[in-house]
């Protein structure tokens, strides 16, 4: 591949990211910079191979790259969906809740035993700051960004596993 032949499809987040010779947290190289473009090649899990433009390759923590838009589709081509919001949106009230239900009862005379087996295992985290909303998503362990028409990873709670969470969102 050469320079002129690159296509980034994701960029590394402003802070940097650390980024590994293998699959393996053991195995460290050199981070990579704010805000590189990167070609994301393969997945094992929540990793991801990137390339970057000079042909040099890494394997980073793949639920923190931003990606690249991409042109929308042409009038001919096929209409796709992004990530919608609405399941995790719902998956999130019905969190909340479960834990609203527990402090009323434990308000109404519950014990701390009912009140700890009733929100057991709840998990939910939102910021709304007007068109903007963070959501946590506890089945995938990280935070994800809408702007109301889509979600995009914002940050990963847990190191990367081999083993994936099935990622919502295609390479």
């Amino acid at each position: 591949m050469t320079t002129a032949d690159f296509r980034p499809t994701h960029v590394v987040p402003q802070d940097g990211l650390p980024a590994w010779e293998a699959p393996d947290v053991e195995r460290p190289t050199t981070p990579l910079d704010a805000l590189l473009p990167v070609q994301l090649v393969d997945r094992l899990g929540d990793w991801g191979r990137i390339v970057c433009a000079n042909g040099w390759s890494a394997w980073v923590d793949g639920r923190l790259l931003l990606a690249v838009p991409r042109d929308p589709p042409g009038a001919s081509g096929p209409l796709t969906r992004t990530a919608d919001p609405r399941p995790l949106l719902t998956r999130t009230e019905d969190a909340l809740g479960r834990y609203r239900s527990a402090v009323e009862d434990l308000a109404g005379g519950g014990d701390g035993e009912s009140f700890r087996r009733g929100t057991h295992g709840l998990r939910v985290g939102v910021v709304v700051e007007g068109e903007s909303l963070w959501l946590y998503d506890a089945d995938h362990e990280r935070w994800v960004y809408c702007d109301g028409t889509r979600l995009n990873t914002y940050a990963a709670t847990e190191g990367p596993a081999t083993e994936g969470h099935g990622d919502d969102h295609e390479a």
